[in-house]
């Protein structure tokens, strides 16, 4: 691996930012998390090292949000599902929001394979 691998660019953690930002605003309009998670299958194996664990939690955080939704719509029949569907949504902002943070500062995700933040 050469230096120009590990070294961030300007521009390398722009898809990635995108598919943050197409998460939140799938709480509005929800086809752009599919959106999302599409594009970082597609741009995982070609981004620099420090960023795959980036595309590594966002599609993470695709699969799980969508076990938590399914989850919460089931349970919306006992009525517990509206508890378990605003805690997926507030679980989804902070994920975006650390993941973010931590984009801007060109640095990996410290655990991508985890279930909360």
């Amino acid at each position: 691996m050469n230096d120009i691998d590990t070294q961030p660019t300007d521009n390398s953690n722009t898809m990635a930012k995108a598919v943050y930002i197409l998460y939140l605003v799938s709480i509005v309009v929800g086809i752009t998390g599919i959106i999302g998670v599409i594009l970082a299958y597609v741009n995982r194996d070609e981004a620099p090292q420090w960023l795959k664990s980036h595309y590594q939690f966002l599609i993470r955080t695709f699969w799980i949000g969508l076990l938590f939704s399914v989850i919460g719509a089931i349970l919306m029949i006992v009525l517990i599902g509206w508890i378990v569907i605003i805690f997926t949504l507030i679980w989804l902002i902070i994920r975006c929001a650390k993941g973010l943070q931590l984009l801007d500062k060109k640095q990996p995700h410290p655990d991508p394979t985890t279930w909360m933040f």
